[in-house]
């Protein structure tokens, strides 16, 4: 998996830095940013955006999950990480017990719930087991459904990869989720597997060639699926879309890639889910979720104000969405009231992402990085500062 690190990310930064024997002025011209804006970031002064993060670890041969710093596992996990690499190479291996469909279906269930309330601990704990169970499952049974939950559980394989930011793991998880769909026709299962993959680019710092690949998948959604099945499909593409033109280095090719997936998802929500987001294998997409992507999509282009407007009615935009996309949002918004100096706001949505998913919230890079940066920025002893210091185990 490589080095893991307890840092944050602008702290991560530094020290790779440093173990290049880089000054900040050469990294600086490497990456073609500037050396105040290098400087601000390895201090604390400014927080570390994945757009920037993205460009250094081109510039230095690194993905920009390597930059933001892979997390920790706890001790009680590396037995449960290690089992489960070994479920993902015996990917064509199914067991020779049977597995029982009624508890195939109801771990795959209790893995949609605490994925849902971003209990990794509880992901990574099931998540062995059950990718065992459900490829013995779908070998048996060799259904276009069976692979389809097969399909499903290599996305949480992902899911959880990618929290982590463990990239070898999560572009494994991706290539084999695509070999499940393949099995047995699923259009709907394809489009799903073309999104997680597309994130594993955005995660590698490659936005173009995640957009290249949610462009390809947009196309075959159109012409295999029809209904309110198409506009799923092709609403959660849109959505790592307008997530991953946000991240493109040239911001005005971003701001009009962004927008054509916006306008696209935003069509397809309307028309198909004005009575409410759907969640399918693990997926969201409606007009809420649609709303949290513009927001960090916003963001992401540089335009904190922008983002803060989205944001303005965010309570109704989040409820009834899972804990999964109600934290990130927060963070989001504590992000873009840091950009623009509200640094009491910013820790308020960052106690609020702590509060309602602290497992997700203490490998977040965003998280980190927001706490990090107002513990810097803060001229005075700041009560709940020590507190999510304290649990996020950073040091003031």
């Amino acid at each position: 998996m490589g080095t893991a690190s307890d840092a944050a990310p602008g702290t991560n930064l530094a020290l790779i830095r440093k173990e290049r024997g880089l000054s900040q002025v050469q990294l600086a011209r490497m990456a073609n940013i500037s050396v105040s804006l290098l400087s601000k970031v390895e201090v604390g002064d400014r927080a570390l955006t994945p757009t920037v993060a993205a460009t250094i670890g081109k510039a230095l041969g690194l993905s920009m999950a390597e930059v933001l710093g892979r997390a920790r596992v706890e001790e009680v996990d590396e037995a449960r990480l290690t089992a489960l690499r070994s479920a993902i190479r015996d990917y064509d291996l199914p067991g020779r017990a049977q597995a029982e469909e009624g508890a195939v279906l109801d771990a795959v269930g209790a893995v949609r719930t605490a994925r849902d309330a971003a209990r990794v601990h509880q992901v990574l704990a099931r998540l062995p087991e059950l990718l065992r169970n459900s490829t013995t499952y779908a070998h048996a049974q060799d259904t276009a459904e069976a692979w389809m939950l097969l399909a499903e559980v290599y996305s949480s394989v992902y899911w959880l990869a990618a929290r982590h930011r463990w990239m070898d793991m999560a572009e494994l998880a991706v290539t084999r989720q695509r070999w499940a769909v393949e099995q047995r026709a699923s259009p709907l299962g394809e489009a799903i597997a073309a999104r997680d993959r597309a994130g594993a680019y955005l995660n590698g710092g490659d936005a173009d060639g995640g957009l290249v690949i949610v462009d390809r998948a947009i196309a075959r959604a159109e012409a295999a699926l029809s209904g309110q099945e198409r506009a799923f499909a092709v609403g959660v593409l849109n959505l790592r879309g307008m997530t991953l033109a946000g991240r493109l280095e040239d911001k005005t090719e971003g701001a009009r890639e962004a927008e054509r997936h916006i306008a696209s998802a935003e069509r397809a929500a309307d028309e198909w889910f004005s009575g409410g987001d759907a969640n399918r294998h693990s997926m969201i997409f409606g007009p809420q979720n649609t709303t949290t992507h513009v927001l960090a999509t916003r963001l992401d282009l540089g335009r904190p104000q922008e983002a803060l407007a989205v944001a303005e009615n965010l309570d109704t935009v989040l409820d009834g969405l899972p804990a999964t996309r109600v934290a990130p949002s927060r963070l989001n918004v504590a992000r873009a009231h840091l950009d623009v100096g509200d640094r009491e706001a910013a820790l308020t949505n960052l106690s609020a992402a702590w509060e309602v998913a602290p497992q997700m919230a203490r490998i977040h890079p965003t998280a980190r990085e927001v706490l990090r940066v107002l513990s810097s920025l803060h001229r005075r002893s700041n009560p709940e500062l020590l507190r999510l210091s304290n649990l996020a185990g950073m040091p003031l």
